[in-house]
């Protein structure tokens, strides 16, 4: 059987929302908004982090190296904690699972600040990972179970437009402390903790999804149908053993491994080459080493602001098309898109007069987030709704946690022999350059999966 649709509706998809609905959408929005201000505050502030835990003195690739180590363990916190969280919202509630997994990140990403060494910071970057991890399938589910069917994808744009709030935020907070630190106010060690303890502001949105957020009633019907037909919720056996729901669950892993790998293992490495762009040329200057490192945080905040601008009207560019076009051609255009602006950006970023480079290639890399957000709860019943999503979006982590460590050995391969700042940047640029060729996989996935657009969400 399959649901029913909601009646015709013209205008945009937010007209004849209810106040609940409104509070669905809030509190799912600001909890994938927060949990990406806790991802970018990470992204910024990794390398400050590692530099200031390792000895002083150390190789900037041995420290990038272990940045990638730190993304990596991130990463596979990410895809454990999608796959536990996937499934018990499925079996206990989308809202009570998206409570714990907020309280998770936050809690985790504050104790960051107290890390010792690089390995205990990479261990509590797991556990973040974990709660993390969880948020964007139960978020999705929630909104997609309780909204009408004619505000799913453009809700579920906007949620994932509204990530890249976050992540300007964030940038934000590296523009503030890079100035703070350029005055002498701030040094660069207590920088990044004050940052990371920033990350733990989210736990009090826990109160009010504790209190305030019911369970949808598709879920409530669905788990009740469950009982009575035997079918399982949340149940890997049924996502992987039904061959109904088999297929979109590995082609839209493959979906996503092509785009968690171009955006962790490549995108969200730019602050690394702004940062070091800008740091080789003020040092050519004779600038004293203090300026350059609050100069160095400042740029990378800029940076971080400009690509996010381009990622949020990439997917609300995205969600548009999704609804014009179809999910499919939306998805084609925006990897081939995001593969060669990614490409270019590492070839032609050669300083600050370039900053544009990072929203162009923001909003195509990000885009495809939109288009994970309005396609992968269309895929899936009521009962495997939240299942199937994590398990599209988090186990393909597992892979593309490969993504980071893929680069920086690749960046070492290049760098063999050598001997300065400028080779070591090239080195790294190349590394970056090939790994762009991972966006060719979404759009061989994307050919083998059906179209989603007018139809009702599958139901058993």
């Amino acid at each position: 059987m399959t649901s029913t649709q909601s009646p015709l509706q013209t205008g945009p998809w937010w007209r004849a929302l209810t106040p609940y609905h409104w509070f669905v959408f809030l509190m799912a929005s600001l909890a994938w908004l927060f949990d990406c201000f806790d991802q970018q505050i990470f992204l910024l502030f990794r390398n400050d982090a590692i530099t200031s835990l390792m000895a002083e003195g150390t190789d900037s690739t041995i420290i990038k190296q272990h940045g990638a180590d730190a993304t990596m363990f991130f990463v596979l916190g990410w895809a454990t904690g999608g796959l536990i969280f996937g499934v018990l919202g499925d079996k206990f509630g989308r809202a009570k699972m998206l409570t714990l997994t907020v309280l998770m990140y936050s809690v985790f990403t504050g104790l960051s600040a107290l890390s010792q060494g690089w390995f205990d910071f990479a261990l509590y970057r797991f556990l973040t990972g974990l709660g993390v991890g969880g948020v964007f399938g139960l978020a999705v589910a929630l909104i997609a179970d309780t909204l009408p069917d004619h505000a799913r994808a453009g809700a579920l744009g906007m949620l994932q437009a509204l990530s890249a709030v976050g992540n300007l935020t964030a940038g934000a907070v590296s523009m503030w402390f890079g100035n703070l630190i350029q005055s002498g106010t701030l040094s660069p060690d207590w920088a990044w903790k004050i940052a990371f303890l920033l990350g733990a502001i989210p736990a009090f949105l826990v109160v009010f999804i504790e209190v305030k957020l019911k369970e949808p009633e598709k879920w409530v019907k669905a788990r009740e149908q469950s009982r009575q037909s035997n079918k399982q919720m949340g149940s890997y056996r049924s996502l992987l053993g039904e061959a109904r729901w088999r297929k979109p669950a590995l082609l839209g892993m493959l979906l996503c491994i092509s785009g968690v790998i171009g955006l962790w293992g490549i995108g969200f490495f730019s602050p690394e080459l702004v940062g070091d762009v800008i740091s080789n040329s003020l040092r050519g200057q004779g600038i004293p080493d203090a300026e350059i490192s609050g100069a160095a945080a400042k740029w990378k905040g800029i940076n971080s602001m400009v690509q996010n601008t381009g990622a949020f009207f990439g997917m609300i560019a995205f969600a548009w098309a999704a609804e014009k076009m179809g999910r499919k051609p939306a998805f084609i255009i925006g990897f081939i898109g995001a593969m060669i602006t990614t490409w270019c950006f590492f070839e032609f970023f050669n300083g600050v007069q370039d900053v544009w480079m990072s929203a162009v290639m923001g909003f195509f890399q990000l885009a495809l987030f939109a288009g994970f957000a309005i396609y992968l709860p269309e895929l899936f019943p009521t009962r495997l709704r939240s299942t199937g999503t994590s398990f599209c979006y988090n186990v393909g982590r597992f892979i593309a946690a490969s993504g980071p460590f893929t680069l920086g050995h690749l960046q070492k391969f290049f760098a063999e022999g050598a001997d300065t700042a400028e080779a070591k940047l090239i080195a790294f640029r190349q590394a970056c350059q090939w790994m762009s060729l991972i966006f060719l996989l979404g759009i061989v996935a994307v050919l083998f999966l059906s179209e989603t657009k007018g139809k009702p969400l599958p139901e058993d």
